[in-house]
């Protein structure tokens, strides 16, 4: 599904990944601006004119970067852009969006997956609103298709006692579960620290190829805490 973007790509995803250390930036073959990698794309020719992504840096050969949001893709295919980069004919892969969507779904249960193995990573709706009532979360992990209810109690919660509460909910409850290694997982979060930054950069990508819920669930919106 198209993404709406709520504002401009650069600065949704600047205000995340910020500069790297070593300095490094990249051109966007679309809009020309230069940016963090972390902001972008990048996608690479197979020999025999194919462009695929690879959001991962793994496959070998020269890129081309595209930031990371479906419309700017989109603009970038109509234009002919991976053959202007490329300077010779090239063809994206079939389902262009849905693999970059993949790969971008991919990193982020990595980086979940990641965290549970850490200790940083808490499961369960009496669990996370435990730790909210300790400490302020990195990262409220909401599934996608769980129940309003739940997930207001929860994040109201937060925000009674945090000015600053990050959500995310463009992962469904299947693809929470796979990241930490169960069936389903409806409510979770992410402790504050470095895999939480990662995964800002991360999941900023995602909501660049898919639909960011939790940007309408709360709005005007106020809950029983207990």
């Amino acid at each position: 599904m198209k993404p709406q973007s709520l504002n401009e790509p650069a600065q949704r995803l600047g205000a995340h990944t910020g500069k790297r250390a070593d300095g490094k930036v990249r051109q966007c073959a679309v809009t020309r601006e230069r940016l963090a990698p972390d902001a972008l794309i990048r996608f690479v020719r197979s020999p025999d004119g194919d462009v695929v992504p690879d959001v991962f840096g793994k496959l070998p050969g020269r890129g081309a970067w595209v930031t990371a949001d479906h419309r700017i893709l989109e603009d970038g295919l109509n234009q002919g852009v991976f053959s202007r980069a490329f300077k010779a004919q090239s063809s994206p892969m079939d389902d262009i969006f849905g693999e970059v969507e993949r790969q971008l779904v991919q990193r982020c249960k990595g980086l979940l997956g990641m965290a549970k193995k850490s200790g940083v990573a808490v499961l369960g709706f009496d669990q996370v609103r435990a730790y909210i009532r300790k400490q302020p979360p990195g990262w409220l992990l909401e599934a996608s298709d769980g129940a309003e209810d739940g997930r207001n109690k929860v994040h109201f919660l937060a925000k009674a006692i945090y000015e600053d509460v990050k959500v995310a909910g463009a992962l469904s409850s299947a693809e929470l579960g796979m990241a930490f290694g169960r069936q389903h997982v409806v409510h979770a979060l992410l402790e504050q620290g470095s895999l939480s930054d990662a995964y800002s950069i991360a999941y900023q990508r995602l909501i660049g190829f898919r639909d960011p819920p939790e940007t309408g669930w709360f709005s005007g919106r106020h809950e029983d805490l207990e």
